[in-house]
Order: C-alpha cells, then structure tokens, then sequence
C-alpha cells in the first residue's frame, strides 16, 4: 500500500528519469551535439577575435568622436580670430580719430569712414540691417515699442526705426526697435 505523498514522489522521479517528447528532439526540442575539442577551441579563437575586433572598433569611434570635437572647436575658434581680424583695423581707426587734433567737422569725418568700414565688414560677412521704414509691420524681424496713429502711414505699417535691427543669413541677430502706425482714432469715432 502506497501513501499518497510517497506516489506523487515516485511520479516525479519517473518524469525526470524518462526524456520527454520535447527534449528528445523529435518536436524542436534540444538535442545533445557531440562536439569535438577542436570546434569548441575554434569558436573560442573566433569569439576571441570578434571581442578584439568590437574593442578597437569602440576605440576607433571614440577616437573619430574626440577628433571631430577638436576640428569643430579649432574651426569656431578660426573663424571668430578671423572676424577679430578684421576688427582690429577699425578699432586702430578710432584709435586714429581720438588722437586727431582739429575741428568737430574732421572727427566727423572720420568717425563717418570707420561706421562704412564696419557697416562694409558686416555686409561683407552676410549681415544685413533691418530698419525699413515704411516696411510693413513683421513680428519675426521687428519689436515695436510703440502702436499709435501716424498720419499719411498705413495701419500696420514701420512709422519709425528706433533702433536697427540685423540678420545673419536666415537668423535674426537682434530684432528692430520700431514704432507701427495703427488707424486713426480720431477717424473712427468722428463718423458717430
């Protein structure tokens, strides 16, 4: 007479000691290779090989990564030198005029030269000005200070550049101060 703790045992070792259907092979399952030594050290050579190969291949990005890092920072760096370039003539042209010794009309001059050579560097590198009166009104390139009637101006229109404003290419560089014209009150309410 078997208990019922020491059938369920005997189930179970009898489960584990007969292969199932699964892992015979015959359904998918696994089934046991032989595999000889020298396989087994081919793929370990060839598992070594890729490893070695992944490792220099990270190292080669990282490297390529930094060098590019450096190549951009040195060409920021050419190009604001160049721009300093540039600068530093004008800069001696003030210099120039601050020492000047004569009337206010020859510092004028002066002062007139150095603002074409600046406003011609800029020209030269892209930059335009944005101080159109009589442009129509745009949010994008203009900032307007103030909104009131401006007779023989259309509503929506630049009355008045305050400050000029500058794009570089498609980026605006600083927006332009500007008054905008906008319908007279006195018009709308004098019909009434």
């Amino acid at each position: 007479m078997h208990l019922p703790a020491e059938t369920a045992r005997e189930d179970a070792v009898e489960a584990v000691d007969q292969p199932s259907e699964e892992a015979s092979g015959d359904e998918g399952g696994l089934a046991e290779v032989p595999v000889s030594p020298d396989e087994v050290d081919a793929l370990r050579s060839e598992c070594s090989e890729l490893r070695d190969h992944l490792v220099r291949q990270r190292a080669d990005f990282e490297n390529y990564r930094r060098r590019v890092e450096r190549d951009r920072h040195v060409a920021a760096q050419e190009a604001l030198a160049s721009v300093f370039r540039e600068l530093v003539g004008t800069i001696d042209n003030f210099e120039r005029a601050l020492a000047a010794e004569g009337d206010a009309e020859r510092l004028r001059q002066g002062v007139g030269l150095i603002h074409r050579e600046l406003t011609g560097l800029l020209e030269a590198h892209g930059v335009t000005v944005v101080d159109r009166v009589g442009s129509s009104f745009d949010p994008v390139l203009h900032q307007a200070l103030v909104h009131e009637p401006a007779p023989g101006v259309a509503e929506g229109t630049v009355a008045e550049v305050y400050r000029k404003g500058y794009t570089f290419g498609d980026r605006l560089l600083r927006p332009a101060l500007v008054k905008v014209a906008k319908g007279n009150d006195e018009d709308d309410g004098g019909d009434e």
